[in-house]
């Protein structure tokens, strides 16, 4: 009995579509989960809730076991201006399905439930049992029954990705069991990201003393900071990672003055870092404390690091073994927040994700249900 993987993703994609028809901006979730709730009661996966994170854990699971948890996120980024299109109107050009969070990470959110569905033996549709823990990696017919599953599976939806929001994966995650890995389905091509960089978004401040500009006094705030910012240019963290490359430190806002004959007495901007596996964000801060000599910093939060897993971890090694390519992150996910290791495998690219008429293909999504029912098989 051969797998329907055409009928699996179909079914995903209707729910798919049913999301983008949802506006579901960070923090603005609320309907959406719903929807996602309501439907993973119909088809008996005893979902739970907290806030706008929907979760379900395995019917079978046991504490004996390790545990694997499969995780994509529900809110999106707000739509930019260039679309063409309608983005809450889920459109179908050939294999193309357009709509705002199709790609990032609708995809990866509709191909993980119903990977956890059919590895759990809780679908509804014709020519699948539960998968066999002994089944071979090369086999892509159909998974046979087995009484006695290798792991225990948690499907969750997050919510506050794009924002890296308190009410999102770091409100739910102390409320799960015990994970030893996690999968987690951004867009990839359905390649895995076995590194990610980290985040640390710092505000900077130079201070002076305001004075009319047409006379010699007061102390400009600009010309305090600009030895501070050109170092900040120049400087080159000595660490290169293979996957992620150097770690990266960017100027990107700078704020100052109020009008052209006052001089200015304060000056902020702003400092987008982001770290490779080999820096942690609080001792790249303290570096760069040290380092300033007139501008004062402050950290918004140290708690986006970097992320990696182990080239060797079966996933990975798994992964390899299927032919795929490990490779490193440039952006940011939930895996920032996740204390076990984890890996960003999902289908649709990276490219498409926060862009005008974004979109998502069938046949990405039936790939990427195969792909991970081999991997976890």
């Amino acid at each position: 009995m051969t797998v329907d993987y055409k009928s699996y993703a179909r079914e995903a994609a209707d729910l798919l579509s049913r999301l983008i028809a949802i506006p579901s901006v960070s923090r603005e979730e609320t309907a959406a989960a719903d929807l996602l709730e309501a439907q993973m009661k119909e088809w008996g996966l005893s979902p739970k809730r907290e806030g706008n994170n929907v979760w379900t854990v395995s019917p079978d699971f046991d504490e004996q076991r390790q545990t694997i948890l499969l995780n994509a996120h529900i809110d999106t980024v707000k739509p930019v201006a260039t679309w063409t299109r309608d983005p809450f109107k889920p459109q179908w050009e050939d294999d193309k399905l357009y709509g705002l969070g199709s790609n990032d990470c609708g995809g990866g959110l509709v191909s993980l439930l119903q990977t956890f569905r059919m590895i759990t033996g809780q679908t509804s549709l014709t020519g699948f049992s539960s998968l066999s823990s002994k089944s071979s990696l090369s086999s892509q017919s159909s998974p046979s029954s087995s009484s006695s599953p290798s792991f225990n599976y948690i499907f969750l939806a997050s919510c506050e990705e794009e924002v890296s929001g308190k009410d999102g994966i770091a409100r739910v995650l102390p409320l799960l069991p015990h994970i030893d890995v996690a999968i987690v389905g951004e867009p990839t091509g359905m390649q895995p990201a076995v590194a990610e960089k980290g985040l640390m978004v710092i505000d900077g401040y130079a201070h002076g003393k305001s004075g009319h500009a047409a006379r010699e006094e007061g102390v400009n705030a600009i010309y305090q900071a600009l030895d501070d910012l050109v170092w900040l240019r120049d400087y080159r963290f000595e660490k290169v990672s293979e996957l992620l490359g150097p770690t990266k430190m960017t100027v990107t806002v700078v704020e100052a003055g109020t009008q052209h004959n006052v001089v200015p007495d304060l000056l902020h901007f702003i400092i987008d870092v982001r770290p490779n596996e080999y820096y942690k964000n609080e001792d790249i801060y303290a570096f760069l404390v040290s380092q300033m000599k007139k501008c004062e910093l402050k950290a918004r939060s140290f708690r986006l690091h970097s992320s990696s897993i182990a080239l060797d971890h079966p996933l990975v090694k798994r992964c390899v073994a299927m032919g795929m390519k490990p490779f490193g992150s440039p952006t940011l996910s939930d895996q920032a927040l996740m204390a076990f290791p984890s890996l960003k495998l999902g289908p649709g690219e990276s490219s498409r994700s926060h862009s005008a008429d974004e979109f998502i293909c069938l046949s990405e999504i039936e790939d990427a249900i195969k792909k991970y029912l081999m991997i976890l098989n």
